[in-house]
C-alpha cells in the first residue's frame, strides 16, 4: 500500500511538471510570430485543403488547451487563442488538430480503434473504481463471492480505460508527425519556427504518456488487490 502511494505521487509530480512545461513552452513559443502571418485558423483550413478534405469546419472554442477534433460533427476546434494567433504555437495546435482530421478521413486504424472504445470508455471511467471498492467491501464484510465477481468486473472496466490510454498514444504522435511533416514540406514555418512546433508538440505528447502510465499503475494497484487477495 506504502509503495502504491509513492508511486501514484511520484506520477502526479511528474505529471505536474509535464504539464507546467507544457504551458511554458506554449508561452514561449506564443512569442514567435509567423513569418507569413497566418492565423492559427488560417493554418488549420490550410492544411485541411491541401489534404482534399473540404467537409471539416474549423471553429473556435472557448478557453486555453481545449483544442480538439470531434469526428461526429467533423470539426477542428481551437481555443480562442490558438484560433486568431499568429505565433509558432498556434500554428503547431492548429495543425495537430488537423492531423486528426486527416486521419479520420484515412481511416486510420489507431483512430478507429479509439472511437470504438469511446461509449465504454465513458461509462466505465466513472463507475470502475466504486465498483472495485463496493465489491471488496460487500465480500470482506460478508465472506460472499458475489463481492469478488463485482470488484472483478470494476478491474475489467477499468482495463478498458487503461488500453484506451495507450491507444491514445499512437494516434497523438501520429498527428503531430503528420501536421509536422506538412508544415515543413509546405514551408509553413521557417526553421526557427519548425523548431518552436516541435518542441511544443513533444511536450504535448508527453502528457499522454504520463498519463497512460498513471493509468497502468492505478490498474495493476486495484487488480492486485482484488485478485491477489483471493485465497
Amino acid at each position: 500500500m506504502f509503495g502504491y502511494y509513492i508511486l501514484i505521487g511520484a506520477i502526479a509530480l511528474v505529471s505536474w511538471v509535464v504539464s507546467n512545461t507544457l504551458k511554458r513552452k506554449f508561452e514561449k513559443y506564443s512569442k514567435i510570430h509567423l513569418r507569413n502571418g497566418m492565423s492559427g485558423r488560417e493554418i488549420a483550413e490550410k492544411m485541411l485543403a491541401d489534404h482534399g478534405i473540404y467537409d471539416v469546419e474549423v471553429i473556435s472554442t472557448p478557453g486555453q488547451l481545449t483544442d480538439h477534433y470531434n469526428p461526429k460533427n467533423k470539426t477542428v476546434n481551437l481555443s480562442e487563442a490558438v484560433y486568431n494567433q499568429r505565433n509558432a504555437a498556434a500554428a503547431a495546435v492548429a495543425a495537430h488538430e488537423c492531423g486528426h482530421a486527416v486521419q479520420h478521413a484515412q481511416a486510420y486504424n489507431w483512430l478507429q480503434m479509439r472511437s470504438t472504445l469511446v461509449p465504454v470508455v465513458s461509462v466505465s471511467s466513472g463507475m470502475s473504481q466504486w465498483l472495485i471498492i463496493g465489491g471488496l467491501v460487500l465480500g470482506g464484510a460478508a465472506q460472499m463471492s458475489l463481492g469478488w465477481w463485482v470488484a472483478g468486473l470494476g478491474v475489467v472496466l477499468m482495463g478498458f480505460a487503461t488500453l484506451f490510454s495507450f491507444i491514445t498514444l499512437p494516434v497523438e504522435y501520429d498527428a503531430s508527425n503528420r501536421a509536422l511533416v506538412w508544415l515543413k514540406n509546405k514551408n509553413m514555418v521557417s526553421q526557427q519556427e519548425y523548431e518552436g512546433s516541435q518542441d511544443a508538440l513533444k511536450w504535448a505528447a508527453r502528457t499522454y504518456l504520463v498519463a497512460a502510465i498513471g493509468a497502468l499503475a492505478n490498474l495493476l494497484y486495484w487488480a492486485f488487490q482484488v485478485f491477489g487477495s483471493r485465497d
